[in-house]
């Protein structure tokens, strides 16, 4: 059995580049909400220094300054050298990625017996409907057809195992000369690939087993590798155990039986401060509906959740903190009553300060069909979970907002974080839609 991880290189910013293929080759980056710090850079952006998860304020000083001192191949030969000129930057544009992620993915469900999508840029594709020698050429030409049908490039690494496969991507992407395809296939590939490959980005290492491996002389994955199966356990618990077996060819992850996760959570930092109560509740009306519907796909009810708002941690006056623990009194998932209590527990403890930032968490999870039925419970419990279910349907079909909760954010209100940097939804937006003038 062998196992294909396709990963898109580079992922926010390949998808800007499809509509922008002027800015092919050159140094490009995708910011976070707020346009705060960078979260996706192009090849050209990594050469001047420009860091994953780095502030973009310090990213545009710190390019000033390096390209006044630094020769680059890439400096322009005459003109003022600035940042504005030299990297393009981009406000994340998720409508636009997650249209084309699916693009992506539906190519590769072509290409296999079964498809794991690991996340919005990655993918595991089952390979046992192919003989191995024919695995490379096959699947160089699927690197080539989402080039050309999607216009983002991928890499794919094949192994017999997944933490391989994602080993040997991430050589098909180093490496021009694999034509996008890397496969290990032997031993020698095998012990060669981990010999060159830091601990640290090996999937499933963290920072804190990073932190635990290196004081005992494992610097590389193979280091790892060539320790005892009990050392990996003792140290790293049942993960490193199956790290270690899978670095040895022992395929035993299942992306798919993953724990269910404890909690769900969701936040946002705003441009400005918030000191209207309505506009805060729209957004944590917004974040509580996006937290429902999470729990509702991995079927399961919560029974307690906390909301929080509060001033900015920089400001000279005192920090200001809302936050409030609700215990319900029954298990659900359905956004209507989540939203009535967090609007309740808000409410109590309102004051009129300059809100910059808000969330909501939920936890207390359990199955939703196998919650405790509650004897006293007088709800209209079924009409409101197949009210629910038409909601979700209609917004499957027509965009997860077409159906909103009263009181949530709408599409005219001002935005309440910085997106100066917005590309046009080219594909999901009729009106962001390219005119060709020939």
């Amino acid at each position: 059995m062998y196992y294909a991880l396709c990963d898109c290189n580079n992922f926010f910013v390949s998808c800007e580049r499809v509509f922008r293929p002027d800015l092919e080759g050159k140094p490009v980056v995708v910011l976070s909400g707020n346009d705060g710090c960078v979260v996706s850079r192009s090849n050209e952006a990594k050469k001047l220094g420009i860091k994953m998860g780095e502030p973009w304020f310090k990213a545009k000083n710190k390019i000033v300054f390096d390209c006044q001192t630094a020769s680059l191949s890439d400096r322009p030969a005459v003109g003022p050298l600035r940042y504005e000129t030299l990297v393009t930057a981009f406000s994340s544009n998720f409508s636009l990625y997650g249209d084309l992620s699916s693009r992506v993915m539906s190519i590769l469900a072509k290409h296999t017996p079964r498809l794991e999508q690991y996340s919005i840029d990655e993918a595991f594709l089952h390979c046992d409907h192919l003989p191995v020698h024919e695995l490379k050429p096959y699947y160089e030409q699927v690197v080539l057809q989402i080039r050309k049908w999607v216009g983002i490039p991928v890499s794919i690494g094949l192994a017999p195992t997944r933490t391989l496969a994602k080993i040997a991507s991430k050589y098909a992407k180093q490496y021009p000369a694999y034509n996008g395809v890397c496969i290990i296939d032997t031993d020698e590939k095998r012990q060669k690939a981990l010999q060159g490959f830091a601990i640290e980005d090996v999937w499933g290492i963290g920072r804190q087993a990073q932190k635990k491996l290196l004081p005992t002389g494992i610097v590389t994955a193979w280091d790892f590798s060539q320790r005892l199966p009990e050392f990996a356990k003792n140290l790293l618990h049942k993960p490193g155990l199956q790290t270690w077996q899978e670095l040895n060819g022992y395929d035993c992850i299942d992306i798919t039986e993953r724990a269910e996760r404890q909690s769900i959570s969701q936040s946002r930092t705003f441009e400005r401060g918030i000191t209207d109560q309505t506009t805060l509740e729209k957004a944590l009306v917004d974040f509580m509906s996006d937290c429902a519907d999470k729990l509702r796909k991995q079927r399961s009810l919560c029974r307690q959740f906390s909301v929080y708002a509060h001033t900015s941690r920089f400001a000279e006056e005192e920090m200001q903190v809302i936050h409030q623990i609700v215990t319900l009194p029954f298990p659900t998932a359905i956004t209507a009553e989540l939203v009535g209590y967090m609007l309740a527990a808000l409410r109590k403890q309102w004051r009129p300060y300059p809100y910059k930032k808000a969330g909501i968490v939920l936890m207390g999870f359990t199955p939703a069909d196998n919650a405790q039925q509650i004897l006293f419970d007088e709800r209209p419990k079924e009409r409101d979970e197949r009210l629910q279910k038409v909601i979700d349907h209609i917004n499957s079909q027509y965009g997860k907002t077409a159906l909103k909760v009263a009181t949530q954010v709408l599409s005219t209100d001002k935005p309440l974080t910085k997106r100066e940097k917005l590309s046009p939804c080219y594909t999901t937006n009729l009106r962001d839609i390219l005119v060709l003038k020939c």
